[in-house]
């Protein structure tokens, strides 16, 4: 047998190539900096070419380097599905799913017993990591993910079209300061989802502002923190309908009627081959059927 490369290798550089950035590649494998380019490194010494083309401090993937990746993820996908069903014993269906804990406490998992109830075999894997679509098939076999577009090279099925509200504590609403136009906004602190980075510029232009300019603006990556910020007072967050909706807080209101529509989407998302495998065939319809 011609002798192959580490495995280690490979997986630094598969997770290089996918997320484009060395930095976001180690912290998905908990290695340091230097530790993952020497991995990276090696397999180039293996290969006997480079796989990226070097830049300043950035890595991009060159010709060599996407051919490898478009040859080897397949594999990769493949024996990481043969070591889960040895593992299994063939006995479970194992489905490994990044989902937004947003989107997760308010939407899914109110719904996952009647999942377990119609598929007791299927079991899942719950991440909240960042960088999901790029860890498909690499440690993900699907994700439920919030997006202005998918890649056309990926499954994609819709899960919602919503609008965007602007959510603050109900202390807003009662004089004498009260928040009563959106240009008084400036006068606030703006609190926006790194996801929906441009929920805000949206809501902007259809209230005929595109040039406001609040206080500040305070960036999160959690959305059940950002509705309990603003709950406390400590800004007005622009998020989705549904997340209002769905958090039933009574310390929370609405501001501003003025209808809206979301550039973003919640969407779940897989590789294509990946609807090969029961497990996430099994999900997907589900997800769907349900209308989650």
């Amino acid at each position: 047998m011609r002798r192959l490369p580490p495995l280690t290798a490979l997986e630094a550089f598969v997770q290089v190539a996918r997320l484009g950035s060395v930095k976001a590649a180690a912290e998905e494998l908990a290695l340091s900096t230097p530790a993952l380019s020497r991995r990276v490194q090696a397999l180039e010494r293996f290969i006997g070419r480079p796989l990226f083309d070097r830049k300043h401090q950035a890595l991009e993937i060159n010709a060599e380097g996407q051919r490898l990746l478009d040859d080897i993820a397949p594999a990769l996908d493949s024996l990481a599905q043969a070591l889960e069903n040895i593992q299994s014993g063939g006995n479970q269906l194992r489905l490994r799913l990044a989902v937004m804990p947003l989107f997760a406490t308010q939407r899914l998992f109110p719904h996952l017993g009647a999942l377990r109830t119609l598929h007791p075999q299927l079991h899942i894997d719950i991440e909240t990591t960042p960088h999901a679509v790029a860890r498909l098939g690499e440690g993900l076999d699907a994700a439920i993910v919030l997006a202005k577009d998918i890649d056309a090279a990926l499954y994609a099925h819709e899960l919602d079209h919503d609008e965007v509200y602007v959510i603050g504590a109900r202390s807003l609403l009662a004089p004498p300061h009260a928040l009563t136009s959106p240009e008084e906004l400036a006068q606030h602190t703006v609190l926006l989802h790194r996801d929906m980075a441009l929920a805000f510029d949206a809501w902007k232009d259809a209230v005929g502002l595109p040039d406001l300019q609040p206080l500040a603006i305070d960036n999160y990556d959690s959305g059940q923190l950002m509705l309990e910020a603003a709950a406390q007072g400590l800004g007005v967050a622009f998020m989705h309908a549904s997340h209002f909706k769905e958090s039933g807080d009574t310390r929370l209101v609405r501001l501003f009627p003025t209808k809206v529509e979301s550039p973003y989407r919640y969407y779940f998302v897989c590789r294509p081959r990946a609807l090969q495998t029961r497990a996430v065939r099994i999900f997907r319809d589900w997800l769907v059927a349900a209308d989650i």
